[in-house]
């Protein structure tokens, strides 16, 4: 449909438009009002991805579920689990962080399997199985140890500090008049390159496509030929797997494992992804949104930290403010959907 000779956007196109153009309002409010206190700078804008490279992967993961109608709240319990294993293994273990790595994605994987194959074969109700993995996972972290372990592998310290310098176009001049060069970890261009590769695997490939349709209507789904059982049970396994990996760049960013790591982290990932446009009733959702979901949270966190006097707290009524206005206009779309 055309509007004035241009195309109309089609829902996901809108929802992901309402997100970025929010995001750039946040930002430009944000540059105005406290670009004396550095927040105009390259690089508060590349701490963006610095601090939330963790989550991007997560929800990244979580939008691939939530297509297919899905939820999974235990994504904060598996990244603490993952925290703490990796910590007491090379610590406790002496394990290389390389095995860490490993570690991670298995404990990542078998969450994602298990509850994969508890919700697809069994029909056993999201919420619920992922509720009980919530616990388990926030259960086995405390097992493990109720103390902070602290990582201090050398190779693992080195990873976790290897900064790239980013060009001296990039850079700020501070006041000594010294150009003082931008950077991005290691963990960003890994951040990114999921969600790249969630866009070409949710755009590109038929499984992606089917994804969409099971969201959609699993029954008419079902009445076309395409398996939803095993595109759902895949759905977890690939959430699992992003959650491993997310995980792993959690404990690069904290250099530590603790008891209380990452909690309340699946609500973070889940608003994001609805703030990003992906529907709660499944059938839409683009990595895009959630990225920049990621982004709004991240840059409602760092407004507040700048502001100086306002308690962390504001961070969540924010988000519950901004998760009310996308619910409501996801209840719209989908209202104009039904109808048409």
């Amino acid at each position: 449909m055309k509007l004035f000779g241009i195309k109309k956007p089609g829902n996901t196109t809108f929802l992901i438009l309402v997100t970025i153009g929010l995001f750039a309002l946040m930002y430009l409010a944000g540059m105005i009002v406290f670009g004396d206190r550095g927040f105009a700078k390259p690089q508060m804008f590349l701490n963006l991805f610095i601090t939330n490279a963790g989550l991007i992967s997560i929800s990244c993961g979580l939008t691939i579920v939530m297509i297919t109608g899905g939820i999974d709240i235990s994504v904060g319990s598996v990244v603490g689990l993952i925290c703490m294993a990796a910590a007491w293994s090379m610590e406790k273990k002496g394990a290389s962080p390389y095995a860490a790595i490993v570690l991670s994605l298995v404990i990542g994987l078998a969450f994602g399997v298990i509850q994969g194959f508890l919700i697809s074969y069994l029909n056993i109700q999201p919420f619920i199985v992922t509720l009980g993995g919530l616990f388990f996972g926030r259960g086995m972290t405390a097992v493990i140890s109720q103390d902070m372990i602290s990582i201090k592998n050398p190779t693992f310290l080195a990873w976790a500090k290897y900064k790239i310098n980013l060009p001296d176009f990039l850079g700020s001049v501070n006041k000594r008049g010294i150009l003082v060069k931008s950077y991005i970890y290691p963990t960003v261009i890994i951040a990114l390159l999921i969600v790249v590769l969630v866009i070409i695997l949710l755009k590109y490939t038929k499984y992606g496509r089917s994804l969409y349709a099971i969201g959609g209507n699993a029954q008419s789904a079902s009445m076309m030929g395409l398996n939803v059982r095993r595109n759902r049970f895949f759905a977890y396994v690939l959430s699992g797997c992003l959650a491993g990996v997310g995980g792993f760049l959690f404990a690069l960013n904290s250099c530590a494992g603790f008891v209380e790591q990452a909690r309340g982290l699946e609500m973070d990932a889940i608003s994001s992804a609805v703030i990003g446009g992906t529907l709660l009733s499944g059938g839409i959702g683009n990595p895009v949104g959630t990225l920049f979901g990621v982004l709004i949270k991240g840059t409602i966190s760092s407004l507040i930290t700048t502001q100086g006097t306002l308690s962390s707290w504001w961070v969540r009524i924010m988000l519950s403010l901004l998760l009310c206005f996308f619910i409501v206009l996801q209840s719209i779309i989908t209202k104009r959907k039904q109808k048409s």
